[in-house]
């Protein structure tokens, strides 16, 4: 297949705009040797545009030209053209958890054979440490049938087990171990008896082998975390079983600060089940969607037996069977949890309150009475107040009239007064009139006093 012709800066933005992989594959050729490496990003909003600019300065290592390059919000590439007339294409694509590179090797030469291990390109060498963490790493070579060399394929396929199958309903073969070499490289060979074929459908059967390898690693990566959550899931829950049988046993005869107690350690409890389930959400939710990606593109390889080799889907798919629903099995007994906190809680708050508020109506109650005897009491002393009242006129009158006697008689003795007996008996009302006046000016007197200081 000839270069394709450089274009120009409007139809490379038209091309950008429309489907920049279309393009892509106008550079590519066969044989062909592929490099896959995937990296999963711990902060995705914020390295997503790092990886694009780590791309870009990529794209300069290698002094691409403007015009050999196309670079997109998530998607690029870029062609070097040797002077020996081999190609190097340089992908990348951004996801929602990583992002990958492809390094495409296409010799001049279509009958040397290639063969796995480092990129014969000339002076070849990837420049940058990527971001995140690797996921995966695929050693590929895509190769004419009449160049393998068959029985040479246990030597260069490592692992105890070979799987391959014809895939798209064509005459194309992929054979793998699925086991990483001295690189930690997974190696992928794709060979067909019609080169046509073969060239038709090269960057089609490599992006369905790296999606699902990339999805397939994710799916597992989490997984020791997982064995470690399930051990922690079941601690969980049998002390949560041991407080809920202590709880129910004490309810009936618990005081409001044992209530209160519990209510602070279920809280606690609470919390620390929450955050470890949040943590597993963040983990394994992707799971699900992860696992139908792998589902539907072993879907679209259309496989067909390649004898002697096991299919490829009895690897991929019966290492991730039940692998998902697993993870969502933990999420949904952690979900649990939560919710039989939250309740256990909700019946001690409300034993909490409904002991309050019988301690609420014994106080009203006990106010009530006392009250009550308040009144009585206030009854009491204002009775007991108009008596000493009434009194006290009868005192003050007599004191009163008893002096005004002395007087009289004093006076009847000097032959001033004739009879001092009706003298006295003058005064009697008269005192009584002067005691009530009396004890009204000091009862006025008490009152404004007290009105005052109030």
């Amino acid at each position: 297949m000839k270069p394709a012709q450089p274009i120009g800066k409007r139809e490379l933005l038209q091309r950008l705009h429309d489907q920049p992989k279309r393009y892509l594959e106008e550079w590519l050729d066969v044989p062909a040797h592929v490099h896959h490496y995937a990296y999963c990003m711990s902060d995705p909003p914020s390295q997503r545009p790092q990886s694009r600019k780590e791309f870009l300065h990529l794209l300069k290592c290698f002094d691409v030209p403007e015009e050999h390059s196309v670079v997109s919000e998530k998607f690029g590439y870029g062609v070097q053209l040797a002077e020996n007339g081999d190609r190097l294409v340089l992908v990348w694509e951004a996801h929602t958890e990583y992002y990958s590179y492809q390094i495409w090797h296409i010799p001049d030469d279509k009958a040397i054979p290639l063969e796995f291990g480092p990129l014969t390109y000339p002076e070849y060498r990837f420049p940058l440490s990527p971001l995140g963490s690797r996921v995966n790493a695929l050693d590929i070579v895509v190769s004419p049938e009449a160049l393998i060399a068959k029985e040479q394929l246990r030597e260069i396929l490592p692992g105890p087990n070979i799987y391959g199958s014809r895939v798209f309903g064509e005459d194309i073969s992929v054979v793998t171990a699925f086991t990483p070499d001295e690189r930690l490289r997974e190696r992928y060979l794709i060979y067909s008896g019609s080169t046509e074929a073969l060239l038709r459908h090269a960057y089609q059967v490599v992006e369905a082998i790296v999606t699902v390898e990339n999805y397939y690693h994710l799916v597992l990566l989490p997984f020791p975390e997982f064995s470690k959550a399930v051990d922690r899931a079941h601690e969980f829950e049998q002390r949560h079983l041991r407080q809920r049988a202590m709880i129910t046993a004490q309810l009936g005869t618990s005081t409001a600060e044992t209530l209160q107690g519990w209510v602070v350690l279920l809280t606690q409890d609470f919390l620390e089940v929450s955050r470890f389930a949040e943590s597993m959400r963040y983990q394994l939710s992707a799971s699900v969607p992860y696992n139908a990606i792998i589902q539907a593109t072993m879907a679209s390889f259309q496989e067909r037996p390649l004898p002697p080799f096991l299919p490829l889907s009895d690897y991929v798919l019966g290492r991730i069977s039940g692998v998902a629903d697993g993870y969502q099995q933990l999420i949904r007994r952690v979900d649990a949890m939560q919710s039989d906190f939250e309740g256990i809680i909700s019946v001690i708050r409300t034993r909490n309150e409904l002991m309050l508020q019988e301690q609420n109506l014994a106080l009203q109650d006990q106010n009530l009475r006392l009250l009550s005897s308040v009144d009585n009491t206030t009854k009491s002393q204002a009775i007991l107040q108009r008596t000493v009242e009434g009194l006290s006129v009868i005192v003050i009158s007599y004191y009163l009239s008893g002096l005004g006697n002395y007087v009289f008689e004093a006076l009847q003795n000097l032959g001033w007064l004739e009879s001092a007996v009706y003298a006295t008996a003058v005064l009697v009302p008269i005192s009584i009139v002067v005691s009530f006046g009396l004890i009204i000016l000091g009862r006025r007197i008490i009152y404004k006093r007290s009105g005052s200081k109030g």
